[in-house]
């Protein structure tokens, strides 16, 4: 499917639809006007009731007359005084979702030919590729029905009043396209079963992704190689599987070697039963969402690789499942990570701060600008932030603010919560270093203070995704979130 921009007069430009802005009050958009000049279709509707203009109401017009289009699609955007990015994509999105199946193959959205609050040609174009990908997506793959269904279009435009901006929105198309293939493919790996998706499926999937680029690189460490570099406690969570760990190691050079990368660090847990601390059963299922982090990796490298960005990026990704057995850790057992620090594991179903903090320490030998981990890491983060925003922790005011930044600007929006040594002194142990949970209490506070400890002097942050990175109940399935966030925060981080 092809992106395009049309900068043509709406009245003059042929299409299979044309999707079209209505609001409330009996107010036709601004394209609407310039087609509806002579024939008043859309204007009759609207003053027949046929669509009131509320906020994602949507009505098809077949007989169109003498206008080029053959079909209009009337998308209600709400109060024309509050059209801003929120309300775009609301309306964008209710269209996408209806076109998906439909049998046109040309469709021009001329949503961007109003005044949006907020949003230049750039970034509208990008929300409306990313959003054609989003509401295109289906996983149907494991179903024994068949193929899913088809999209017939072949070419979807954005349709301009301001010709100067073209060149702008081509730029947001672009990205726009990058960052929904690389939403699909975290989609992708989040919503395939546990059984499928091993640590060795991820492990293969990085080094497929790598054969896809010459500037990408991959490294695959075994448990012997982990066990040699002293990653006591990533190997402790994978003891109790039958599927043998990885940490994989993705190397994106688009700069010059001598630029300080930026470091994302997923977390893989492709299945998560708690261990010993196993979890109740219901909804256990959705613990092959445990593995959302690395996935977010895995899709922000994809939008990097299909932009191919002048700046350079190193992904790792620790890998394994925790599962309960005779051979799994207890509660009670002492660990000893990779930075020499031992660890009590008082509960473990808090794994996911064990592999992490053997990644962390593992990514000082990048000597990174940033390091950023992405993990769907505590329940008590849900709770705090349900699923607008993902929580946010870092030692680095500046670090902290290009995140958020950068959560704003992508509309995938992140919320800082504090460090302190008032809230480590929660993971106080008589018998270790540390714990490796502090009890009830600021639960997803103490977690980023458990990594905290294994980051002295880098410059890093840490994003709890738990809340946002997939949907529970009729819509189960992976949002594809954060990688808006992180790709928007790698292409325009600086340090």
């Amino acid at each position: 499917m092809r992106f395009d921009v049309i900068s043509r007069s709406p009245a003059i430009q042929q299409t299979d639809l044309a999707i079209v802005a209505v609001f409330e009050q009996h107010s036709p958009g601004q394209a609407a006007r310039v087609l509806d000049k002579d024939k008043q279709l859309i204007s009759d509707s609207l003053a027949n009731g046929d669509i009131t203009g509320k906020a994602g109401e949507l009505l098809l017009l077949n007989r169109t007359g003498e206008l080029p289009c053959k079909r209009i699609l009337l998308v209600g955007c709400g109060d024309r005084s509050k059209f801003d990015r929120a309300a775009f994509r609301k309306a964008t999105q209710a269209a996408f979702s209806w076109l998906r199946t439909r049998p046109y193959n040309d469709v021009i959205s001329w949503l961007a030919y109003e005044t949006v609050k907020g949003a230049d040609a750039h970034r509208l174009a990008r929300i409306t590729a990313e959003l054609w990908h989003f509401g295109s997506y289906n996983f149907s793959r494991l179903k024994s029905s068949g193929d899913p269904p088809a999209v017939h279009i072949k070419k979807l435009s954005l349709g301009l009043k301001n010709k100067a901006a073209a060149a702008a929105a081509r730029k947001g198309l672009r990205e726009g396209d990058a960052l929904g293939q690389g939403m699909s493919f975290m989609r992708d790996l989040g919503n395939l079963p546990g059984n499928i998706c091993t640590p060795g499926y991820l492990a293969d999937e990085a080094r497929k992704l790598a054969r896809s680029s010459k500037q990408l690189s991959c490294k695959v460490l075994n448990e012997a190689e982990m066990r040699k570099l002293g990653m006591g406690a990533l190997l402790a969570v994978a003891t109790g599987s039958e599927q043998p760990p990885h940490l994989i190691v993705l190397e994106y050079r688009g700069a010059a070697p001598s630029k300080a990368p930026v470091v994302l660090v997923g977390k893989g847990i492709t299945f998560d039963s708690g261990g010993i601390s196993i979890k109740p059963p219901a909804q256990m299922d959705e613990m092959k969402y445990d593995m959302s982090g690395a996935a977010s990796v895995f899709g922000t490298l994809k939008a990097i690789v299909e932009l191919q960005p002048r700046i350079n990026v190193v992904c790792i990704i620790p890998t394994c499942e925790n599962m309960p057995s005779g051979r799994a850790i207890k509660p009670g057992d002492i660990v000893t990570s990779m930075s020499g620090q031992t660890i009590e594991i008082l509960n473990t179903d808090a794994e996911g701060r064990l592999i992490l903090c053997d990644a962390l320490t593992y990514a000082r030998r990048f000597k990174p600008a940033a390091v950023v981990d992405i993990a769907t890491l505590t329940g008590a983060c849900v709770i705090a932030l349900g699923s607008q925003h993902c929580g946010l922790m870092s030692h680095s005011d500046a670090l902290a603010k290009a995140l958020l930044d950068a959560g704003t600007k992508a509309d995938d929006r992140a919320w800082r919560l504090p460090l302190g040594d008032d809230y480590a002194a929660l993971l106080k142990s008589n018998f270790a270093d540390m714990a490796n949970v502090g009890g009830r209490e600021a639960g997803t506070i103490t977690a980023g203070c458990f990594l905290a400890k294994f980051t002295a002097d880098m410059n890093w942050a840490h994003l709890d995704i738990a809340g946002i990175a997939y949907k529970s109940g009729s819509e189960k399935g992976s949002t594809g979130r954060p990688v808006p966030l992180l790709l928007e925060f790698v292409l325009n981080y600086r340090g």
